[in-house]
């Protein structure tokens, strides 16, 4: 493996010990099931309403390549990664009450994830996003303060419910302040999706939620983030947007023109929105040439890095087969008409330094 070889990814997932046991105990979503049948996986159940779909109440598998280091090990091997950069999968602890045996929870996760990232079995191949206990921003800020001392961190995730009234909730500034006073990346992963009339009314599965809901979430979440003001105070504030930020790229232009013409708003800011979009970090986790010219061409290709969404969207048919879901990827990336140079860097070497990752001494 050599520098312009390098293969990153920064979105990939894991189900820390901890974490399965609560939802374990947990009568109500988001919850862990026993298997359909006898020798099956258990049953992964987390998106709102979830349980009330009759294509979606059962969940879907939750096998050992989602809490096991050397199925994250064997999967990285088998799609020629070299670097992830693991996080808590949705919804985090979100759900959880403002109490000490939440804090204590998130600081409990955070030891795992650090360990995990440190077993000589990865032999320094992974890095982490912390988790906070966003019910109570003061533990918040605590565990920031924690998550700066562990060596393999690199950021935190975060949903976009924040402490319970979104991102743009002024009683985040003081989270916002010690993430970038530590110089911490925000990964801003959705979960919740969007309310539309009927929008529960379907039977087709996660499908649409996933492909959909998920990425209208982080654009609305981000647009209220700009218009309160943030990057205006804290200019330092670095957030990588999943799913190449949802439609953002696409429709920048629109919510610069709506923005200037409301007098709510048109003064707020000390520039267009767009201004502050294009200082955001995107994954490539796009799946179609289309979608990363669009990013590269509005926010520029050096704000991009590959990710997997893994363990989701595992093969249907088999085990063994290379997951269609990392190949779409990086042949979106292939075919977008980037040199190659522009390619290497949304492979890896962009995390490498957006990210201050170092290599690995040996695979």
């Amino acid at each position: 493996m050599t520098l312009d070889k390098c293969v990153v990814d920064v979105h990939t997932h894991v189900y820390l010990p901890e974490y399965l046991e609560l939802l374990r105990r947990r009568e109500t979503v988001p919850r862990v099931l026993p298997p359909l049948e006898e020798g099956q996986d258990e049953r992964l159940i987390i998106l709102p309403d979830e349980d009330k779909g009759e294509s979606t109440k059962h969940g879907r598998p939750v096998g050992a390549a989602y809490y096991d280091v050397r199925e994250k090990l064997a999967f990285m091997d088998k799609h020629d990664i070299d670097i992830s950069v693991i996080s808590l999968a949705n919804p985090w602890i979100d759900f959880l009450p403002p109490t000490e045996d939440t804090f204590d929870l998130a600081r409990r996760m955070n030891i795992s994830m650090e360990q995990m990232c440190q077993d000589p079995v990865t032999a320094g191949r992974l890095y982490g996003f912390g988790t906070l206990p966003l019910s109570s921003v003061k533990a918040s800020v605590a565990e920031v303060e924690h998550i700066a001392t562990l060596p393999r961190m690199r950021g935190v995730i975060m949903g976009t419910f924040g402490c319970g009234k979104g991102l743009d909730d002024p009683e985040l500034e003081p989270l916002y302040e010690a993430i970038a006073k530590h110089n911490l990346v925000i990964f801003l992963h959705p979960h919740y999706g969007v309310n539309l009339p009927a929008s529960g009314n379907t039977d087709a599965g996660h499908s649409l939620a996933l492909a959909l809901g998920f990425p209208f979430e982080t654009t609305y979440a981000i647009a209220r983030l700009i218009l309160s003001g943030i990057f205006d105070r804290v200019p330092d504030l670095k957030i990588l947007l999943a799913h190449s930020g949802g439609t953002l790229p696409f429709l920048a232009g629109r919510i610069d023109s709506c923005v200037a013409h409301d007098p709510a708003v048109a003064q707020k800011l000390k520039h267009p929105p767009s201004y502050y979009l294009k200082k955001l970090y995107y994954d490539a986790v796009i799946y179609h040439e289309t979608g990363v010219k669009a990013t590269a061409n509005f926010a520029d290709a050096s704000q991009m890095m590959f990710g997997t969404d893994h363990p989701f969207f595992p093969p249907l048919e088999t085990k063994d087969a290379r997951w269609m879901s990392v190949d779409s990827n990086l042949a979106a990336i292939s075919n977008a008409g980037l040199d190659a140079a522009t390619v290497a860097g949304i492979l890896g070497k962009n995390a490498l330094r957006i990210l201050n990752l170092e290599m690995p001494s040996k695979q």
